[in-house]
């Protein structure tokens, strides 16, 4: 077979067909991205030289919302799900240092009263985490739901930059949530659970005021710009054990095929993203029409070996995955290759297929071991990648 490009080997396996060889993502370790994190942390230079030179890049990029409000000193991403779907909106940021970590305080004033928010960045790692989510109740998601909604726009100027540098290399690939991703985590993880459990019609009515919303923001996005792969988060919250598949099939199936439906029609792919156990909503899932899914996770982090998920949808939906952080991070490197051998024999047969970690590091700098382990990873995965 003709050597491909990393984009004509990505597109190709998108559509459940075979590659030259199977195409390798580093997940969030994007190659071609001069703006991301880890292309400008010394620490991380050699390994991301490495990826450029010898993987698929899957650049994770967005465009980013216009939403008004009325504040000083703001960072808009700090807002998350909580402003996904677009609002008019007074917010006052409280932040400070408490020992190796930042603090962020958010109160958002909304017409029915105000709901609060907190989140913490940690020195040396990059991620934040939301220590204090925005409703405590359902009196504050009516507080919440009460914004004045207005329809988002979005700034696309960055779009030629990293079209330029992604190029040929890879494909550009924006992450978009789902109305239950949307509703969930307005709350705390148990609390969550507890409204979808015990106050199912009024989850349910958020949940689809949330969508309506949100598929409007979508339509906006995509008028203005189409990327080539779009990638739903959010359905993971209603698999077991956190709810039962009859949620799933209320609160995921009929809104992601909305949500599919929408950027097929634009001519674009869509990939859902579904961490742990996936067995019981497997046959769900591909109701969506869904193009792809990452990141089949083999027990016991999940429930479905990957030569299962591969009999049984891969012929209908592109796989990714699933190579678990602990062992890129604490494994030998006989191990690594070990299980690299094991995801190509499980998956690989007749395409559909791109071998790539669960997640990412988000320690810096990184550690050397980790850098060791994904260089055996990248040169296995070439090793027993090819047809």
């Amino acid at each position: 077979m003709k050597i491909m490009n990393s984009r004509q080997r990505l597109l190709t396996v998108l559509n459940c067909q075979q590659s030259d060889r199977v195409p390798i993502s580093t997940f969030d370790l994007v190659g071609y991205n001069t703006k991301a994190w880890e292309n400008n942390d010394p620490s991380y230079k050699y390994l991301m030289d490495f990826i450029r030179e010898k993987t698929d890049c899957v650049c994770i990029w967005d465009p980013v919302p216009q939403v008004r409000f009325q504040t000083r000193d703001f960072e808009q991403p700090m807002l998350g799900s909580f402003m996904e779907t677009g609002s008019l909106i007074a917010v006052d940021i409280d932040k400070y240092r408490e020992g190796n970590s930042e603090i962020t305080h958010i109160t958002a004033h909304t017409p029915k009263g105000d709901v609060k928010t907190t989140y913490r960045v940690m020195d040396n790692v990059v991620t934040s985490w939301q220590t204090e989510h925005w409703c405590k109740n359902l009196d504050d998601v009516d507080k919440a739901l009460s914004i004045p909604y207005e329809p988002i726009k979005y700034d696309f100027s960055d779009y030629a930059r990293i079209k330029e540098e992604v190029g040929d290399k890879g494909i550009i690939m924006s992450m978009i949530p789902d109305p239950l991703c949307l509703t969930a985590e307005l709350m705390e993880f148990g609390e969550f659970t507890i409204w979808a459990m015990t106050e199912t019609d009024h989850f349910a009515r958020t949940v689809a005021i949330l969508h309506e919303r949100f598929l409007q923001n979508l339509k906006n996005m995509l008028d203005v710009q189409l990327v080539d792969l779009y990638w739903i988060c959010g359905p993971e919250y209603a698999t077991p054990p956190y709810l039962p598949p009859r949620f799933f099939r209320q609160f995921v199936v009929p809104y992601v095929k909305d949500i599919t439906q929408l950027i097929h029609s634009r001519g674009s792919k869509v990939r859902i993203h579904i961490h742990g156990k996936i067995k019981r909503v497997l046959d769900m899932i591909l109701e969506t029409g869904v193009d792809a899914i990452d990141p089949c996770e083999s027990p016991p982090d999940g429930d479905v070996p990957l030569d299962e998920i591969k009999n049984q949808i891969g012929d209908q939906i592109c796989i990714f995955g699933n190579l678990q952080p602990k062992i890129l991070e604490h494994a030998s490197v006989d191990e690594v290759e070990r299980t690299v051998i094991e995801c190509m024999q499980a998956a690989k047969a007749g395409g559909g297929y791109v071998i790539m970690p669960t997640s990412m590091p988000i320690h810096t700098p990184l550690d050397k071991k980790t850098e060791g382990n994904y260089i055996r990873f990248i040169e296995t995965a070439l090793e027993y990648g090819n047809y």
